[in-house]
């Protein structure tokens, strides 16, 4: 990537100091606080997600079931903005949350408690489609399996985890990637939310283009984000897929 004047290339050198420039601590900062959110945030969004999706596949009232499909779908398309003020208010001068904050003795002021409201943001984005992604590995789970599991004297809680859990595993690692690249992705909850102590890889990138137009570093962080994601995203996977693949083959064998 060249440095040299807006919209001109011409005898601007090729270098690699733009690549150099992210190995700098301020902006590993900004890779490492995005992962951390994305992984933090995904990893909780799976597991609220789960056990709704499953009480939703297995609404025996079929008006009801619907009607919950119906809501989580309607909560993937409403609009980013309206649920990021949404929690501004709800965590604001004026909100319950700032209240129970005081409460427990946690300071509307420290980076915890922002930390937090951006983490809330995730998640309010993140649960419905999880939710959606995960109906449809559960409505494919054969219920006579927990059934049998339970006549042979296996409790709930035990036919759940070594039967549901186990089947639900590719669907689980779906809605986790999916979570995991919108968090890597996100820009208006960490812009907004976060008050400028939570920045994301993004942010940095918006930064570099529109802020002060260097356009040749925002190229360069942003290529460094997408493969690094995409090397994250594929390692994921394939631990997940040997370790499961593994376990079918010792209980086979």
């Amino acid at each position: 990537f060249e440095p040299g004047r807006i919209g001109s290339a011409k005898d601007a050198p090729y270098t690699l100091l733009n690549y150099a420039e992210i190995l700098e601590p301020a902006y590993l900062r900004y890779f490492a606080e995005t992962f951390r959110f994305g992984l933090v945030s995904s990893l909780v969004a799976i597991t609220v997600s789960f056990p709704i999706a499953y009480s939703v596949a297995r609404q025996r009232l079929p008006w009801l079931r619907k009607l919950a499909i119906g809501f989580f779908i309607g909560m993937m398309f409403l609009s980013t903005l309206v649920r990021v003020y949404a929690l501004q208010l709800t965590f604001g001068s004026t909100g319950y949350a700032r209240f129970l904050a005081s409460l427990l003795t946690v300071s509307p002021n420290s980076r915890f408690y922002t930390e937090l409201i951006v983490i809330f943001g995730l998640l309010h984005y993140l649960i419905p489609i999880s939710v959606i992604t995960l109906l449809g590995t559960i409505q494919n789970l054969n219920p006579r399996l927990i059934e049998a599991s339970q006549v042979l004297g296996a409790s709930r809680l035990r036919s759940h985890l070594s039967i549901t859990l186990p089947l639900c595993v590719p669907g689980l690692l779906s809605a986790f990637l999916i979570c995991f690249t919108l968090c890597l992705s996100a820009f208006v909850i960490p812009m907004v939310l976060g008050k400028g102590k939570v920045l994301f890889v993004s942010n940095l990138i918006y930064a570099r283009f529109s802020e002060i137009a260097d356009y040749p570093s925002g190229s360069a962080v942003a290529i460094t984000m997408l493969m690094i994601a995409l090397i994250a995203i594929y390692g994921i996977t394939w631990l997940v897929s040997k370790r499961f693949s593994n376990q079918d083959q010792g209980r086979s064998s």
